[in-house]
């Protein structure tokens, strides 16, 4: 017995051995199925009846009905046939900016394209087009437009490239991209600030002419379409219109251009309050100075230079926001006749106080001369010159002189007799040629005064300089409004 015991304990431990080996073996196996697939689970059968990935199936059944790779899309659809017709609509979302400086304006567009490619033609039983994004475009042909006369334009790309592609089953294309663009415009500058501007954004292919490409709008003028909420701080805008025309290149040949244009109008408050109006004020403060006492000279020598100073600030700081062009503008007119009439009223001045001067001095040296002569008592001049003939009395020279002969007593007379000096019709001679030098000077200098009276300069200036400035405004306000 013992010699059995121990056969029958090992026997038995290597048959439970086996059977826990078979059952791990089996659960090991069930496991290897299940992540191959070949086993069922409840869970592998409730994805099963939810509905394909539409997002992964399109993927694939999209490259097939397009037949991306089938065909080389180098060239143009119908290559070595007729041109292929390619329209073009713009819906303009903004006009961010307008440099004089710089001569250009920034734009910002939805450029939308418009073709048939037979290639990317596919069968649909709903007749439903694709939409795809920019990742296609790489794949495929589509358009090289490019904006003729363009500084700088780019491609939105936030958050991902603002682009869309829509294919149709007949294989229309719908081609659309999202641009902002910088674009010369060539402006004349010469009514500034009462102008009006006529910018445009050219549209060309780059490599295709017109054999090959034809540009065309799709639906005439209604293929631009605008914001009505688009406005800029200093202009008005008018009105866009497209046109079209060829262009060509002595190189290259002939191409489809297509034409925005769009006509912009000046505000003209803006300029008033900051240009006109000050300058006009300038001027006015420099006609105060006609009122101002010709001798108090601070006072008119410093309102004309302040004057003067301040209009060249004014012309300084409106040719500083322009270009260097090389002809006059409407603003340089009004502002250097502003200028002109301010400067002359320094002049003015200038001449009132050199002419004030020679009038104090020849009135100086007159009444050193009257001091110095003795006075002739009002005779005439007629009848003193006759006097020379010495046939005139004392009493008649008396009278002459203006005085009248009293009778005098006997003694008086013999005084007057011995005081009375000889000769004395030559001493009245002598005083009457002095009475007539002297009154025949009074005279010129009175003319000469007539004519340089500086209260009579600063009298006309007053009138003058007002009306020819109202005069001057008159014409120009109505030749350039």
């Amino acid at each position: 017995m013992p010699y059995l015991t121990k056969p029958l304990i090992l026997g038995f431990v290597l048959l439970y051995s086996l059977v826990v080996a078979g059952r791990c073996s089996r659960q090991h196996g069930q496991r290897v199925r299940r992540w191959t697939g070949s086993v069922e689970s409840p869970t592998q059968t409730s994805l099963a009846k939810k509905p394909p990935d539409v997002t992964k199936s399109r993927k694939v059944k999209t490259e097939h009905l397009l037949k991306v790779d089938d065909h080389d899309f180098t060239m143009r659809p119908a290559f070595g046939g007729p041109a292929i017709p390619v329209g073009v609509d713009v819906q303009v979302e903004s006009l961010d900016s307008i440099s004089e400086v710089d001569m250009d304006f920034t734009m910002t567009l939805y450029l939308r394209h418009y073709w048939k490619d037979e290639r990317l033609s596919f069968s649909s039983s709903t007749n439903k087009s694709m939409t795809f994004d920019g990742r296609l475009v790489k794949k495929i042909w589509v358009p090289d437009v490019f904006f003729v006369h363009s500084k700088r334009s780019f491609i939105h790309d936030t958050t991902t490239d603002n682009i869309m592609l829509r294919v149709f089953p007949d294989g229309h294309v719908l081609y659309s991209l999202r641009v902002t663009v910088t674009a010369a415009c060539n402006m004349d500058f010469s009514r500034f600030p009462l102008d009006s501007q006529t910018c445009s954004l050219e549209l060309e292919s780059y490599a295709y002419t017109d054999e090959d490409l034809m540009l065309y709008w799709k639906s005439g003028d209604e293929s631009l379409s605008t914001d009505d909420r688009i406005s800029l701080s200093q202009f008005l805008i008018q009105k866009f219109h497209t046109t079209s025309r060829l262009a060509f290149y002595s190189s290259t040949g002939w191409y489809n251009r297509l034409y925005i244009n769009f006509t912009l109008r000046r505000h003209i408050f803006f300029f008033l309050l900051q240009t006109y109006f000050p300058a006009t004020l300038m001027v006015m403060l420099s006609w105060v100075s006609f009122w101002i006492d010709r001798r108090a000279v601070p006072a008119r020598v410093s309102l004309g230079i302040t004057t003067v100073l301040t209009m060249s600030t004014i012309i300084t700081g409106v040719n500083a926001s322009m270009p260097r062009v090389s002809y006059i503008k409407a603003v340089d007119i009004y502002l250097w006749v502003s200028f002109v009439f301010v400067f002359l009223s320094v002049l003015e001045y200038a001449a009132v106080n050199y002419l004030s001067t020679v009038q104090d001095r020849r009135q100086r040296k007159m009444r050193e001369r009257e001091r110095s002569l003795p006075c002739t008592c009002g005779m005439s001049q007629t009848r003193t010159m006759t006097m020379l003939d010495g046939t005139y009395s004392e009493a008649d020279t008396n009278s002459l002189a203006g005085y009248t002969e009293e009778p005098m007593s006997p003694d008086l007379e013999q005084e007057e007799m011995h005081e009375v000096p000889e000769k004395p019709e030559h001493m009245v001679v002598h005083l009457s040629v002095s009475s007539e030098s002297t009154n025949t000077k009074k005279k010129k200098s009175m003319r000469a005064l007539n004519i340089m009276n500086t209260h009579a300069i600063d009298k006309y200036s007053r009138m003058i300089f007002p009306g020819s400035y109202i005069f001057f405004n008159l014409i120009y306000w109505s030749v350039y409004c």
